[in-house]
């Protein structure tokens, strides 16, 4: 429970009272009850100024690094997010591990690379169904639901693995079994969010969140290489599995989180995909939202030329490929601890604006780099940027869209976090084939910036999208 408010003594003495407020000072409003005099009794309540530079650097630290008050106020928020962020890592995990696997089955890059493949066309199908099912029934039940199979999954996984199945085909199975149970959990927790804390805070718990996927996007394969080392792929399956324990434990303590109909609509006994897509296309601040990380994907994803970059342009190996692919998720995770700022921020559309620039930019800037330590560093400014778009383009579509509609919302941003990637892989891939890995990545950058810099004339009231009044 929190402290009972204190209240300062009544001081009798005026000059006393007056030496003691000569420094700064705040009106304090005398709680209900207090001695007054027929109206509210104002008093002077001395503040105690820092102590220098020290107190000013304390001051600048703390607005910086990420603002922890969604978990202080909320204990359902609180347990969601240690729950995934345990599962990410366990999940991430996983996916290193079905890659060795796959790899070690069949020796072929190829082979390794349909794993991806598996995945994406569950994703891009059953993200959108499952954002409709999330706005039609208790998203809480879905949830449980979609994270009770992908434990399942990752329990079948070590029991192939300890049984000795050599079985590629097995293994894509699953991964694609994985992907309809996370296209099904992933909209469900999103859209539950803006129900757990209020409005002011989503940006800070958005942060939280994108703290919490960088984690697993950095810790986890750094584990499972770990565990595969040590004990095999088993280890790291199972490991997966135990950590949904969290994840599930989180679920099953929210209250039901049916879906609230809008103001002046009855809630729907069915979900459209196709409403939900006739939504977003009279909603233009939304629409921009998702254009604009298309952009960063398609064009700016370098992800694809890492290897040949490794080799051609800083003359390196398979440990050059991992610092290269490690740098924007590194970035990414940085830019979510010190995101203390972005709850300050009402403009979101032109923050949004700004990032994607910035990422464009950045990329370009990577692909012109000659010395390795300057490539990384490029590539965790370029992590740290889409870090911020991502923060401010989930809060601006919790705040702006209704809540029976966040659901299907969320299954088209799941389909376009995962699509928008893999097409970049083919578009940066395509183009390093007909010209060179650095003209596709300084080439990329460039598409970007003009691409995003052409939405902002094409959308120009988003970059006017004010927080304080979200409108989609």
């Amino acid at each position: 429970m929190p402290n009972e408010p204190l209240t300062p003594p009544a001081i009798a003495d005026p000059e006393l009272l007056s030496e003691l407020t000569a420094g700064p000072a705040t009106d304090v409003i005398a709680p209900a009850g207090a001695p007054a005099a027929g109206s509210v009794t104002v008093t002077r309540a001395v503040v105690a100024a820092p102590a220098g530079a020290s107190g000013r650097l304390g001051r600048l630290a703390k607005g910086a690094l990420a603002d922890v008050t969604p978990l202080r106020t909320s204990a359902h928020f609180r347990r969601l997010w240690f729950g995934q962020s345990v599962s990410s890592i366990g999940q991430q995990m996983t996916a290193l591990a079905i890659s060795v696997q796959v790899y070690a089955l069949t020796g072929s890059p190829f082979a390794t690379g349909l794993v991806g493949l598996c995945s994406l066309i569950p994703l891009v199908v059953f993200g959108l169904y499952g954002g409709a099912i999330a706005d039609t029934m208790d998203r809480r039940k879905l949830g449980l639901f979609g994270a009770s199979g992908l434990a399942v999954l990752s329990a079948g996984l070590a029991a192939q693995a300890l049984a000795g199945v050599h079985h590629v085909g097995v293994l894509y199975g699953i991964v694609a079994l994985q992907a309809v149970c996370f296209a099904l959990n992933a909209p469900a927790r999103a859209s539950m969010v803006p129900r757990l804390v209020p409005a002011e805070q989503l940006p800070a718990a958005n942060a939280l969140s994108t703290v919490s996927m960088n984690l697993g996007l950095t810790a986890g394969p750094m584990l499972g290489g770990l565990l595969i080392g040590v004990w095999s792929y088993q280890a790291a399956y199972l490991f997966d599995a135990v950590a949904f324990s969290a994840s599930l434990y989180a679920m099953w303590r929210l209250p039901s989180m049916r879906p609230e109909a809008g103001p002046g609509t009855a809630a729907k006994p069915r979900a459209s995909v196709l409403d939900g897509l006739r939504f977003l296309r009279d909603r233009p601040n939304l629409r921009m939202s998702f254009l604009a990380d298309l952009a960063a994907m398609v064009f700016g994803m370098p992800r694809a030329l890492f290897p040949a970059l490794a080799v051609v342009l800083y003359h390196g190996d398979a440990g050059t490929v991992g610092l290269l692919a490690a740098a924007p998720a590194v970035g990414a995770l940085l830019g979510a601890l010190f995101s203390g700022w972005v709850g300050r921020v009402n403009r979101h559309g032109i923050a949004v604006i700004f990032a994607v620039l910035a990422w464009g930019l950045s990329i370009a800037g990577f692909g012109l780099a000659r010395q390795l330590w300057l490539g990384l560093i490029l590539l965790a400014m370029a992590g740290a940027a889409d870090t911020v778009s991502m923060i401010f383009r989930n809060t601006i579509m919790q705040a702006a869209a209704p809540d029976d509609m966040r659901g299907r919302l969320q299954g088209v941003f799941v389909v376009v976090v995962a699509g928008g990637p893999r097409l970049g892989d083919f578009e940066s891939g395509t183009v390093a084939q007909f010209t060179s890995p650095t003209f596709s990545a300084v080439s990329g950058g460039l598409a970007c910036v003009v691409t995003m810099l052409l939405l902002t004339l094409r959308y120009p009231a988003f970059a006017r999208y004010d927080a304080r009044n979200p409108t989609a």
